[in-house]
Formats: structure tokens, sequence, C-alpha cells
């Protein structure tokens, strides 16, 4: 299961690292539609990051009071950890891809 979505958000990831650069490599003048696409593509990125930040200290949350109100059960306490874990690792995840996107937009000059 766990691999299942690892791919698929690879997947995701991809597919939107290669539009959102397939849209800044055009060499004749920019028609009109792969502005509105590279956009497009702009916005979701920002909407994403905006998203991310409380998705994951929303996560965090429930993770510490998993582990602080588990009353010793040592499942709840793992499976806290796993959730801290993860969330951090995801929005590192979002905030690296972010830095690498914007480092290619400069290197390019758009």
């Amino acid at each position: 299961m766990k691999k299942k979505l690892f791919y698929i958000y690879s997947i995701i990831i991809i597919f939107v690292i290669f539009l959102s650069c397939s849209c800044v490599f055009s060499f004749a003048a920019d028609p009109q539609i792969v502005g509105k696409i590279d956009n497009a593509f702009t916005n979701i990125e920002k909407w994403i990051l905006q998203i991310a930040t409380p998705a994951a200290a929303v996560a965090v949350g429930s993770g510490i009071f998993m582990r602080k109100f588990s009353f010793g059960d040592e499942e709840k306490i793992r499976m806290g950890k796993k959730i801290i874990k993860g969330s951090l690792f995801s929005y590192a995840f979002i905030l690296a891809i972010d830095l690498i996107l914007s480092a290619i937009r400069s290197l390019i000059g758009g």
C-alpha cells in the first residue's frame, strides 16, 4: 500500500515538474495558451504550498496527541511516531520540490 502511494505521488510530482518545465522551454514567442498554462501551474504550486503547511501541522499535532494519550499502548505510540515522521518527511519533500523548481526557473531566466 505504501509503495503504491509512493509511486502515485512520484508520478504526480514528475508530471507537474515536466509540464512546468516544458512550458518554460519554448524557443519561439510564447503563445497565449503557454502563458496561461504556465500561470495555472504557478497558481497550483502556490496553492499546494499554502495547503501543505496547515496539513503538516495538523498531522504532527494529531501524532503528538496520539502519543500523549496512548496511556502506555505501544501500538498507538508507534503509530504516533509514524504519523509525525511521515508528515514531516512529506512536508520537507514538498518544500524541496519547490526549491528545485525555483532553482530551475532562475537558471532558465523565467
